[in-house]
């Protein structure tokens, strides 16, 4: 293997011109905007950022797009990056200027430099078990922090994620801009700079310099030799990254699978992208996992080392008639219709595999049934407790096994006990709870509605002033002096308005608030979120009373929805 070194400048430059591709093996694009600006953060002060692993070779190998523009590859010899593709598809967007693509959509990465930045070091960074994978959260968050601490904030830091008020201020420049030009004077400029006798000249001039210089900064390249056939590289790319853990399970089976049946990256993606346009976005790992599912009756990915291509091509064909088969069970018998509302996607590869083994011929009552383990799986997170995938094969076994909606039902019972919802269970329980998602369910289907507009919660309104979001009942502001803030998050604090409404209350107590709102929009807008509107509840001082008083409602209103007050088998 030859060592070898070369600039960011450099590096950025091969992807340009289309000398530097993707194998196929390779993960997507996944990192967040932070992501990036941390790695901006470490390179403008020098710290180390890890190596590049390269291989070169003539071979006609499958590739795939990078995440930026390029041109065609001039040459006939091929570089390949295996590892460091996140660090240079950044770096290539921020340089450049040029948006990235991720799932199918562009986005330009807009980080802003901070020209008045505290020498020392401000510790930002975000870290994400995914690796900058996008949230699945469910709806957005109110904004707690108030302009003063965000900006306070923000004036500690060297880099940040541009927003249109930061940009406004003279000291903040967009970083794509500098990399731009090697003047300084628009800069200076708009600062309100205009002598060389100015403090902040001198200054300002060095750290521009300094920002620029990352172009510089030379990362150490491992170059795999020519002789290597690709599945001897597929094998080193998975050693590395296993031994470095810098990927998950599923973007080293995919490499393990696209070495074996070549080309099939793109037919994952396709069948990714079918089922992004009927509201489900899925990671490909999830699809991978269903694949090995059906191939292999059970979902660990230590297995795909055995398979052969024939089966997994036959395998592929079945998961997919499976997913499409759960994707349709979930949006029409149990009215979940987006990702976002599910605690776990495993319960779509359990659903999919119980239509294949039923040769989608499923009764009426085994189908009701099913929609019931659906429900009650989701809301008590069944494949959130323990080992996900532990879980998942114990389900698939049952199915195996000749099992059914009533076998999953009885094992989902011996997990759980009780598959009621009490009001004890909803204690300590916020907005990251599956009962969360399931509460949002339950109040749509009681025909909850947004207290000024009036729309029905949904998650796909449009337009910002519509967009769904959490509120907090009681403030956090208005509770700050009281009660921590995981007590603020409490699930029974939290009810779905939209954007507009959420800006309106603001920090305003439900004190104040509610008596307009229940004659614009009367009781049932309430009741329909299962919100008390005694008085006697209202003040910060009996807010532990508000939150016992709306779990028991919500409880029963959960109940309701999922049919555990009376299941379909009087829950023996």
């Amino acid at each position: 293997m030859a060592k070898a070194e070369a600039t960011v400048e450099e590096l950025v430059g091969m992807i340009e011109r289309g000398e530097l591709r993707l194998p196929e093996m390779q993960r997507r694009y996944v990192w967040r905007s932070t992501r990036v600006r941390d790695l901006l953060d470490s390179l403008y002060r020098g710290y180390p950022s890890g190596a590049i692993l390269l291989w070169e070779t003539d071979e006609a190998v499958p590739l795939q797009d990078f995440a930026v523009q390029q041109q065609a590859n001039p040459y006939q010899s091929t570089r390949l990056l295996l590892d460091g593709q996140q660090r240079l598809t950044s770096l290539s967007a921020v340089i450049r200027g040029e948006p990235v693509a991720v799932r199918g959509r562009k986005r330009p990465v807009e980080l802003l430099f901070n020209l008045e930045h505290p020498d020392e070091l401000a510790v930002v960074t975000e870290v994400n078990e995914q690796d900058g994978d996008d949230d699945d959260d469910l709806i957005e968050d109110e904004a707690d922090s108030t302009e003063d601490e965000l900006q306070q904030r923000f004036n500690k830091m060297t880099f940040v994620v541009a927003t249109a008020k930061l940009e406004q201020l003279s000291h903040w420049v967009r970083v794509t801009e500098v990399f731009k030009t090697d003047e300084d004077a628009p800069f200076l400029e708009r600062a309100g700079i205009e002598k060389v006798s100015d403090p902040r000249f001198k200054r300002y001039s060095q750290r521009l310099a300094r920002l620029r210089g990352i172009r510089k900064y030379s990362y150490r390249m491992d170059v795999l030799e020519r002789r290597l056939s690709y599945d001897e590289v597929t094998e080193i790319f998975v050693r590395v990254n296993s031994l470095g853990a810098k990927l998950r399970s599923s973007d080293l089976a995919l490499a393990q699978i696209t070495a074996k049946w070549r080309g099939s990256l793109r037919t994952f993606q396709a069948f990714q992208s079918d089922c992004a346009k009927i509201g489900f976005d899925l990671d490909l790992g999830l699809h991978l996992k269903n694949l090995v599912a059906f191939a292999t009756g059970q979902s660990r990915f230590l297995t795909v080392a055995s398979l052969q291509a024939d089966a997994l091509q036959e395998a592929w064909k079945a998961c997919v008639t499976g997913m499409e088969f759960a994707l349709n069970f979930l949006k029409s018998n149990a009215g979940i219709d987006s990702p976002a509302l599910l605690s776990s996607p495993f319960v779509l590869v359990t659903l999919g595999y119980l239509g294949h083994k039923r040769n989608y011929q499923i009764g009426a009552e085994e189908a009701e049934r099913l929609r019931f383990w659906v429900l009650v799986a989701n809301a008590k997170g069944r494949y959130s407790r323990g080992s996900s995938e532990t879980l998942l094969d114990q389900d698939l076994a049952t199915l195996r096994q000749n099992g059914g909606a009533n076998e999953l039902i009885e094992r989902l019972r011996l997990q759980v006990g009780r598959l009621e919802v009490s009001a004890d269970e909803l204690e300590g329980r916020n907005q990251r709870s599956a009962l969360f998602k399931t509460m949002f369910l339950a109040f749509r289907s009681a025909g909850a509605k947004d207290w000024q507009s009036n729309l029905a919660i949904a998650l796909d309104h449009s337009g910002s002033q519509h967009r769904l979001q959490f509120h907090h009942v009681f403030p956090k502001a208005v509770l700050k002096s009281s009660y921590t803030s995981r007590e603020a998050d409490d699930i029974a604090n939290l009810a779905f308005i939209g954007g507009r409404t959420n800006r309106r209350i603001s920090d305003t107590a439900p004190a104040t608030y509610f008596p307009a709102l229940l004659e614009l929009a009367g009781a049932t807008a309430f009741d329909s979120q299962c919100i008390p509107t005694d008085a006697s509840l209202l003040a910060v001082e009996a807010y532990k009373a508000f939150l016992a008083k709306r779990r028991d409602i919500i409880a029963l209103r959960l109940n309701a929805f999922l049919g555990t007050a009376k299941s379909p088998t009087q829950l023996e």
